[in-house]
């Protein structure tokens, strides 16, 4: 009788043995070295939520869809970086740090060439509105051939992007992917449009229609991203009350070109009885989503509490 106790035992220790070992594998290759030292609570580092230590090697998001294949966006990312196009990246010098990140996303038509020192030069993900498409047509060697690594994400109104011969600038994106056949290019479906309307009437109790306003590419790119990537780091993006703040830095709405003051843009939009963006309210959205995941803002900080 003790010789099976002592059998049982042994069977039941090598068994945790072997599960304790496995779980540790599986933080290491999975959730980083970081979090396996929270896990022995090692001084400075903090603790990460379970939901984060769970990471499918490749995420299917099919809310975008293929232009050329119809397929949808596979996207899975560790540390995305998100550049501005705010004239806050002016003289940062922070061009090789976005670099290293794991993946680096922009947005609309916002130039590296000449900008790298403080923006950098490589671009993985580029959200971009369905506006800003005829932009980037103006130069499509550079976006769609020099370019030819990077994914994009082009969002819009279903009567721009309907596929049957009448969506303007769908019909605009599928020469583009006939003259530049490498070309990643997807757009927004119908339903994933009407669920970032969702999301906006949720976080700010507006319906984004009847208040007269249009979301902004920030507003489909931070959905996006969090959805995509285990942490994010936005560069150049101010707060929600940055242009009420004394001695706050006046710049050009956006880096590559001179215009209106950025501030004076936020408050025009922000006031707009009809078509402007919300830029001030979506700045209050990102910093509640803030405590919630992994977002940090950099150049101006924030102080998300």
């Amino acid at each position: 009788m003790a010789c099976i106790l002592k059998r049982k035992f042994v069977i039941t220790v090598s068994f945790l043995a072997t599960f304790l070992f496995l779980l540790v594998v599986r933080l290491v290759s999975e959730a980083s070295f970081p979090l396996l030292l929270n896990c022995f609570g090692q001084p400075g580092a903090k603790w990460t939520p379970l939901s984060y230590t769970y990471r499918q090697p490749l995420r299917t998001h099919h809310g975008y869809i293929n232009v050329r294949t119809e397929e949808p966006l596979q996207l899975d990312c560790d540390l995305c970086t998100i550049v501005s196009n705010s004239g806050q990246m002016v003289g940062q010098k922070v061009g090789d740090e976005i670099d290293r990140s794991s993946c680096t996303w922009r947005m609309n038509n916002a130039p590296t060439k000449g900008y790298e020192e403080d923006v950098g030069h490589v671009t993985m993900i580029r959200v971009v509105s369905h506006t800003s498409v005829p932009l980037l047509l103006k130069n499509p060697d550079y976006f769609f051939k020099e370019a030819n690594s990077t994914t994009y994400v082009i969002w819009g109104p279903f009567r721009n992007m309907r596929k049957d011969g009448n969506g303007i600038i769908y019909n605009m994106l599928k020469r583009t992917v006939d003259a530049y056949p490498h070309a990643q290019i997807y757009v927004t479906t119908e339903k994933r449009m009407n669920y970032c309307d969702g999301v906006f009437k949720k976080e700010t109790g507006r319906d984004r229609v009847q208040s007269g306003s249009y979301l902004s590419t920030g507003w489909f790119t931070f959905i996006l991203a969090m959805d995509a990537c285990y942490s994010i780091h936005v560069y150049g993006m101010i707060n929600d009350t940055y242009c009420t703040t004394e001695g706050y830095r006046k710049v050009p709405y956006h880096y590559y070109e001179q215009g209106r003051d950025e501030c004076d843009e936020y408050f025009l939009h922000e006031h707009a009885a009809y078509g402007g963006h919300r830029f001030i309210t979506e700045k209050k959205v990102f910093a509640k989503w803030a405590k919630k995941h992994r977002i940090t803002f950099t150049h101006p900080n924030w102080t998300v509490s």
